[in-house]
C-alpha cells in the first residue's frame, strides 16, 4: 500500500512564495504588510461559542512560532491557530490537542474548521458546497473539553522557510517532519505554559503517520508524554500488507460503496450496512484472502465461485471481475460502479459523485469529492482568518504545499505508535474511519490496529470506530455529532484520576 498519502490526490499543487507573510503583533495591529516573513508573531482575539447548549469564551491566537537550527537561528516559521478556553483557571487538568492534517502538504485548516474547532464551513448536511461561502458557529467543537492548536507544517497554509541557506530535505520526509515538529511541539508547550496539561494529538490522513511517529519521538528526545493519540482516516503507518492481504482488504469498502449507491441484489440492498458489512468482512477474511494466497492454482469452479460473490458484494459485473482476476483496482471500481449512469465516484468520499468526457476508461477524470472540498474549504479558511481571527496578510494560503522530493523511506510509525504506548501506560489510541473512504478505507484501518500490537497486550487501550461518511467524516452533519461526541469521550476516559500512577 503506498506509504505517502496527498491528501487529496489533486494533480496539482499550489505554487508558494518562501518569503511571504504579513508581520502581525499581539495587539491586534497589522505591523507591516511587507513580503518577509515574521517568524515569531502572534494575533490575539476574544470569542464566544455555543457548545452543547453552553456558552464558552475562549481566546484565539493565529501567528508563528521558529523552528530553530543547531546555533539557535529561525530557519522557519510555523503557522498556528490556537484556541484556549478562557474561563479555566487551573490548566494542569486542562487537555491539549495539537491537531494535525495530511496531505503531507496540506494545513490544519480541514479539521480546524470543518471538525473539532469553534467555527465550521458552510456547507449542506451531506458535506456539500454552498454559499454564501465562509463559517458559523461549531456547536459540536471539542473546546467546552480541550483547548486545542492547529499546526500547518513547513509550506502548507502560511508556513514557510525563512533562511535562504536550508534546504527542504529538513522538512520534507517521514522522519524528518517528525523530528522538527516535535521540537517545535516542545518550543508551543513551553511558550504557552503547558507542560502540565494532558497532551493529546490528532491527525488526518497522512497525518495520521505524523502524529503516530511523534508520540514516540516526543516521549524519547523530548521527554513529553502523550494520553492520547486519534488517527483520523488512518493509512498503513508503515505495515505490510502486500500480495494477498492488499488484495482482498478492499472488497468490504467496495461493499459499503455499492450499498450505499444502490447497486447490491434486493436482499443485500435492504439490509443495514452495519448489518451487511461483518458479512463481507467474514467473507474477504476466511475464503478471498487464503483464495488469493493460492494464485493462479485454484481451480476452475472455485474461481468462478468467487467471481461471483465478489461481485455480488461489490455490484461490478461478474466479467469484469474474471477479467481482473478477481482483484478489481480501486480507480476502475470507481469508474465502473455506476458506468451505466453516467457517473464516477469519488476516491476519498464515495457519496460524491463526478462526470467524465467519456464513458469508457479505468479511472475516473478528477476526484469528485476533492472539488466538492476545496470548492466549500479555500474561500472559508481565507475569510475566518482574516475576518474572524483579524490575520492580515497578503499571502496565499496554501492549501496544497509543495513538499517534494517527500522522502518516504524507514516509515516504521506504526511501530514507533506501538512502543510509545508499550512505554506510557496512561497512552491511549483512538482511530476513526469513514465507511465510504476509498484511500485509507476501514477494513485496512482494522486491519492496522490488528497489527499494531502482535502480544495483544495493549489492545484494552486500543479504541476503533466507523461512521457512515466518507474520508473526512465530520463533512456529513450527522457524522460531525457522533464522531466529536466520540472525541469528547476519548479525551476525557483517557486523563487519569489525580494521584493515579502511570504504571503496569
Amino acid at each position: 500500500m503506498k506509504k505517502t498519502f496527498i491528501l487529496f490526490s489533486v494533480a496539482f499543487f499550489i505554487a508558494y512564495h518562501i518569503f511571504a507573510q504579513t508581520a502581525v503583533s499581539s495587539n491586534n495591529n497589522p505591523v507591516t504588510k511587507s513580503r518577509i516573513l515574521h517568524a515569531d508573531s502572534s494575533v490575539v482575539t476574544k470569542h464566544q461559542v455555543t457548545i452543547k447548549g453552553k456558552s464558552i469564551p475562549y481566546t484565539a491566537t493565529a501567528g508563528s512560532i521558529p523552528v530553530w537550527d543547531e546555533d539557535g537561528r529561525p530557519i522557519a516559521g510555523i503557522f498556528y491557530t490556537y484556541f484556549e478556553r478562557n474561563d479555566i483557571t487551573d490548566r494542569s487538568t486542562r487537555p491539549l490537542v495539537i491537531s494535525f492534517n495530511g496531505g503531507p502538504g496540506s494545513p490544519s485548516a480541514w479539521m480546524e474548521i470543518g471538525y473539532t474547532g469553534p467555527s465550521v464551513v458552510n456547507v449542506d448536511n451531506e458535506g456539500y458546497p454552498i454559499q454564501p461561502y465562509g463559517v458559523s458557529e461549531n456547536k459540536n467543537s471539542i473546546l467546552d473539553v480541550a483547548d486545542i492548536v492547529y499546526v500547518d507544517p513547513v509550506n502548507t497554509g502560511y508556513s514557510r522557510i525563512v533562511d535562504k541557506g536550508t534546504s527542504g530535505s529538513k522538512f520534507f520526509g517521514v522522519n524528518e517532519d517528525i523530528k522538527y515538529l516535535a521540537a517545535w511541539i516542545n518550543t508551543f508547550v513551553t511558550c504557552k505554559n503547558r507542560w502540565a496539561s494532558p497532551k493529546f494529538l490528532i491527525g488526518e490522513s497522512y497525518g495520521t503517520n505524523r502524529v503516530s511517529g511523534l508520540a514516540l519521538e516526543l516521549q524519547n528526545a523530548q521527554g513529553m508524554f502523550l494520553n492520547g493519540v486519534v488517527l483520523v482516516s488512518t493509512t498503513d503507518l508503515g505495515i505490510e500488507r502486500d500480495g494477498p492481504v492488499l488484495a482482498a482488504l478492499k472488497l468490504p469498502y467496495f461493499a459499503a460503496t455499492a450499498w450505499y449507491h444502490g447497486m447490491l441484489a434486493p436482499d443485500l440492498q435492504k439490509k443495514d450496512l452495519l448489518t451487511l458489512l461483518p458479512e463481507v468482512e467474514d467473507f474477504t477474511l476466511n475464503h478471498l484472502i487464503p483464495a488469493f494466497c493460492r494464485g493462479g492454482f485454484i481451480d476452475d469452479a472455485e474461481k468462478n465461485e468467487l467471481a461471483a460473490k465478489i461481485a455480488r458484494y461489490s455490484g461490478l459485473p461478474e466479467k469484469l471481475v474474471l477479467q481482473n482476476n478477481l482483484d478489481v483496482p480501486r480507480d476502475l471500481f470507481r469508474k465502473a460502479l455506476l458506468r451505466d449512469k453516467g457517473y464516477t465516484i469519488g476516491r476519498l468520499d464515495s457519496r460524491y459523485k463526478g462526470i467524465d468526457r467519456q464513458v469508457g476508461g479505468d479511472s475516473p477524470e478528477y476526484p469528485a469529492e476533492a472539488m466538492a472540498w476545496v470548492h466549500a474549504f479555500t474561500p472559508a479558511i481565507n475569510i475566518y482568518l482574516r475576518d474572524e481571527l483579524n490575520y492580515k496578510t497578503d499571502l496565499r494560503y496554501n492549501m496544497f504545499g509543495d513538499v517534494s522530493p517527500w522522502n518516504d523511506n524507514n516509515d516504521h510509525t506504526g511501530e514507533n505508535l506501538r512502543q510509545a504506548i508499550a512505554q506510557n501506560p496512561y497512552l491511549h489510541l483512538f482511530i476513526q474511519s469513514g465507511y465510504f473512504d476509498g484511500s485509507c478505507d476501514y477494513f485496512d484501518a482494522k486491519y492496522t490496529l490488528w497489527q499494531l500490537d502482535p502480544s495483544g497486550r495493549l489492545k484494552d487501550r486500543l479504541k476503533w470506530k466507523g461512521y457512515k461518511s466518507g474520508h473526512m467524516m465530520y463533512m456529513r452533519k450527522n457524522d460531525l455529532v457522533l464522531a466529536t461526541d466520540d472525541l469528547r469521550k476519548f479525551i476525557q476516559e483517557s486523563v487519569p484520576r489525580p494521584g493515579e500512577p502511570a504504571k503496569y
